[in-house]
Order: C-alpha cells, then structure tokens, then sequence
C-alpha cells in the first residue's frame, strides 16, 4: 500500500517536473502535493497545489500536517530538481518503520556545475539545537509524529516554523540519520565554509534569529533545560594575584603574524599591570625564535610545554595555571590583533561593571593586511543579558576577544580541544555566572589561508559541528540536572 505524501515546493515547472517524474517511480507514493508561493505557475496534472508564502513557516507546516493522511510526509525544501536514488523511498520507509523514528533524513550527493560530490551529513542528537543543523533537503516525517507537534505549536512564525516542528518533534521521537547516499540535489551556496559560518550574525538575518530564538527558548523550556536570569554573584578577592590581567596566546607555526599579536599585547594602556603569557606548542617554522625577539621585555613570559599532547584548550590551561597568571586571562589568537591600546582597561572595566565571570568584545573580520572584509563587524547581537544563557545553546559561537575570571577558569578548566574548547567554556560559565559584554569593537580577526576555519571540506565541518552538538547536549544534561535539584 502507497504510504508517503509528498510535498514538493513548487518555484519552476522545468524542475518540478523532472522531480515529480523522478517520485511517481516508486509504488509507495500515494499523493504529490506542490508548495505554490506563486498561484500564477501552471498546474501540473494528478497534483495539488497548496498556497504558501513559504516552506519555513509556520502556516506552511500546518498546511502539510492537515494534508498528511498518509502513513508518511515527504517534504522537499528546495526548488531544484531532486533525483532520487534507486529504491531510496523504499529504504527510507524501511528505517522510518524499523526505528519509529519522528524523522529520517539521510546523506545525498551534491551536484555543482554538473560535478557530483558526496554530501555527508551527522547524526542528530539532543543538543543539536542550531537552526542551521544540515538535514540535506530531503525529510521524510512519520505524520502522526507531526500531527503531534502541530498540536502544540502556538506561535505563528515567518522564518523558524520547521525550525519549530523539528524540535517539537524531536521532543517525543528520534530522529534518525540514514548514513547512505539516496538523493542527489543541485548545491546553490557555493560560499566556503569560512563565510557560511557569519550567517547568523548578519544584520540582514536579523529577524530570523529573533524567530529561532523564541523557538529554541520554549523549546527548552519545554525539555526542563531553561535557565532564568538569576546569577550567582562574583567576589573579585579570590586569590592573592601580582597582575591584574593575564593575555594568554597559545601558537604553532605562526611566524608570519605572532609578532603583530605580541606588539598589540605590549602596547596597551591600562591603569593596572599585566603581562603576557605565549605558550609555545613546539614550533618549527621560526616562531620560537620571534617570540624571543621580545624577550627583553620582563612582561613577556614565553613557555614552551614540556607535553607534546596539548590542543589550543591545553595550552590555555598551561597558561592559566602558571603562578604568574593574573586575575583575569584574556584571549588573543595567534594570528589576530587587538585593534586599540585600550582593548584590556574596556575588558577589565566591564568585569567589574557587570559582575561577570567572562566578558566577550565584539570584533572587525580583515584580511592579511588587516583592511576591512564583509561580513564586517561582529558583535553578537543576539546576546542578551536577559537569554543569552539559553540562546547560547542555538548558535555556534560567542564573539571574541574572550576574557575569563581566573579562579573560575581554573576551576572549570578547559577542554584539550583545538576547536570549539571556548564555547565549551562560555556554556559551561554561563550555567552559573553572567557572561558580561563589550560592544565597542576590540579585536582584528584576520582571514587568511592558514585560518584554521577558512575552507573546511565538508568532513572536517561535519567533524566540528557534532563535537559542537555534543558539547551542547552535555550541558542540557547539566542544566536539566541543575533545575531539577533546585
């Protein structure tokens, strides 16, 4: 018996067709449906159109939950042709019914200039909360299981309605990655990696994320994994500290921009002493020998770990744990620079200020030359002091320059990780403490070939992005525990 609905959008009919034709081969198709944003296309026989305004909203996802009287709803996203794999319907079938899932998706070949490549994807799991989790564009929901969530779906979102049926979804069922190649779709975004990551602090996108963050906000509040906006205060006594503020880089093989990191460093004005701090991870390609350049400078500590096992995450806890480190431990990346001499004062000031245990600047994306690119000016925006906790847990970064109360950094300690390890940390703090903020660009974040993030191949950003989700699925753990004792 034919047990899937299909609910294609519909934007041009040379490619709706050739995707219908490709659909009406498998005998578990019972009905095409087609997402029409324009009455005006022409209708297309044994199909019906459904008027939409689009395939993210809310009213779209109410549309196809009432239309879904099939045992299964297949939704295509994207208005490209898709061409299914041979008997991919029958197998996603198989794997809906043997695993009850709420949602399959599965791993598809992407084709780019007519160049067809395989396009992994990653598993799902509790704390893969980001808007922008990659699926593929091919979703096969059991209907009862979206019945369900539309049931409880109250808000009437414009961008974040499937957004919103997948978490209520995967509140009640799994959603479960078939990791084989069943569909092929055309890639539109070219972009590399390194510019996809900003999306979401594009002010263009802004009423997006304000959407996405209601959604995951009742999302956790819905799961037990909501945090209020009460903080447990800091005392700034703790520890007897010579310095005031520690600047902690860790480097390996950065001789081309370690001495404009060090030089910006050493030229800060501050109303109280600091000192710098650069662990060396064993460089060979004469960083070594640039840091001792600045060895006359008696506020220069250079340490080279006698470890060979530390990420950047390690490093920072060399640094950290050092006796000369001071009250506050602040950020600066090895290949980036403080833009002003007053970049450590405005952290120290907004410590005190806002009573915080970490305080995150704003900074300019520039090239290797340090002149302006787009995206420009990153200043996470989508911080509040009122959500920020919780919104956290949706996107896949904090902003930089990153400064740290020390007696809690060493108490929490950082992830011998070389990706990702300061988001781990700003979750982890904002559990408890407020993360203050400075809007007041602080930082030059430079874009350049051996940027660790520039151009990822799809593998290495599938790699970060489930370490990333794991890290938020420890922490709902951990904030699921906290609500529950308290």
């Amino acid at each position: 018996m034919p047990k899937i609905n299909a609910f294609i959008l519909y934007t041009q009919y040379e490619q709706v067709v050739k995707t219908i034709d490709d659909l009406k081969q498998s005998e578990s198709l019972r009905k095409i449906y087609l997402l029409v944003p324009d009455l005006s296309l022409p209708k297309i026989n044994g199909c019906e159109m459904l008027a939409i305004d689009s395939v993210q909203s809310s009213a779209t996802i109410r549309k196809i939950a009432e239309k879904s009287d099939a045992e299964y709803a297949l939704v295509y996203t994207k208005s490209t042709v898709l061409r299914l794999g041979y008997f991919a319907l029958e197998r996603l079938l198989r794997i809906a019914d043997d695993s009850l899932a709420g949602m399959v998706y599965a791993d598809y070949y992407a084709e780019l200039d007519g160049e067809k490549k395989n396009n992994p994807v990653i598993d799902y799991q509790e704390g893969s909360l980001r808007d922008d989790f990659n699926f593929g564009s091919l979703l096969l929901y059991r209907s009862q299981a979206m019945k369900e969530a539309v049931s409880r779906m109250d808000a009437d979102y414009t961008f974040a309605g499937l957004y919103d049926l997948r978490l209520k979804v995967s509140q009640k069922y799994p959603l479960v990655h078939v990791n084989e190649f069943l569909y092929t779709e055309i890639e539109e975004d070219t972009r590399s990696s390194g510019q996809k990551i900003f999306d979401y602090v594009n002010p263009k996108n802004r009423e997006v994320q304000v959407e996405m963050e209601k959604a995951c906000t009742q999302h956790l509040k819905d799961v037990g994994a909501y945090l209020a906006p009460k903080f447990s205060p800091i005392e700034f006594d703790k520890g007897d500290f010579e310095y005031e503020v520690s600047v902690i880089i860790p480097v390996r093989n950065r001789v081309r921009t370690i001495r404009d990191a060090i030089v910006s460093v050493l030229r800060q004005k501050t109303a109280f002493p600091f000192n710098l701090i650069v662990i060396d991870n064993h460089s060979t390609d004469g960083t070594t020998e640039a840091i001792d350049e600045f060895k006359n400078d008696k506020r220069l500590i250079h340490i080279v770990p006698n470890r060979d096992d530390l990420g950047i995450g390690g490093c920072w806890n060399i640094g950290v744990h050092h006796r000369k480190c001071g009250k506050f431990a602040v950020q600066l990346d090895s290949d980036d620079v403080y833009s002003g001499e007053d970049t450590l004062q405005k952290i120290v000031n907004a410590f005190y200020a806002q009573n915080c245990a970490m305080v995150v600047g704003t900074y300019q994306m520039t090239d290797f030359e340090m002149n302006p690119i787009p995206p420009g000016v990153i200043d996470h925006r989508e911080w509040t002091a009122e959500n920020g906790r919780n919104n956290a847990l949706r996107i896949n970064g904090l902003g930089a320059p990153r400064a740290f109360y020390t007696p809690v950094l060493r108490e929490v300690k950082v992830p011998n990780t070389s990706y990702g390890e300061d988001y781990a940390l700003g979750l982890n703090i904002s559990r408890h403490y407020q993360i203050g903020r400075v809007y007041d660009v602080l930082y030059l974040c430079r874009r350049w070939e051996d940027n660790s993030d520039a151009s990822l191949d799809v593998v290495k950003m599938n790699g970060h992005n489930l370490y990333k989700d794991r890290i938020r699925t420890w922490e709902l753990q951990a904030r699921k525990q906290l609500k529950i004792r308290n």
